[in-house]
């Protein structure tokens, strides 16, 4: 398995797309209960099988994440290649909380609390795998936002 099985939550908000998954695969709504119930084994590998083609999916149209902390708002733009990572620190002694508020907010606090900078590295895995560890490790993707708003302040 390359990412993670769907959970139960998931799945159901995946019905119709599951559904379309099994057809495609030549698996009948009779198939598909026979097989939960005499192969649940078989049922867990086709699940999981799915799950891959959704993530799959997903990191490819990644465009953005973002890491936010308390003390630290990391935004990575997702290319092709590689990742450009840019990312505003607090210093621990400061008040400020990234969490609570709003780059506005922050900004009015005298810039020696705050370290902009920007770096990019090249994949070390496939660019789907990395982006997904990313999320696990507790990265949203997101719109760009934050990545865009951080490159004004370099």
């Amino acid at each position: 398995m390359k990412y993670r099985i769907l959970s139960l939550s998931e799945l159901r908000e995946l019905e119709k797309e599951f559904v379309d998954y099994l057809v495609v695969n030549g698996i009948t709504a009779d198939d598909w209960v026979s097989i939960k119930t005499e192969d649940p084994e078989k049922a867990e590998r086709i699940i999981a099988l799915f799950s891959d083609v959704v993530f799959e999916g997903v990191m490819r149209k990644v465009q953005f994440l973002d890491m936010v902390t308390p003390k630290s708002i990391k935004s990575f733009q997702c290319l092709t290649n590689k990742m450009v990572l840019v990312g505003l620190d607090a210093a621990p002694s400061s008040s400020i909380d990234f969490t609570s508020q709003s780059l506005v907010e922050v900004q009015q606090h005298s810039s020696d609390a705050l370290s902009v900078y920007t770096t990019e590295k090249n994949y070390s895995k496939i660019r789907e795998q990395e982006l997904f560890d990313l999320t696990q490790q507790g990265a949203s993707i997101s719109n760009g936002t934050y990545f865009k708003k951080l490159c004004l302040l370099l």
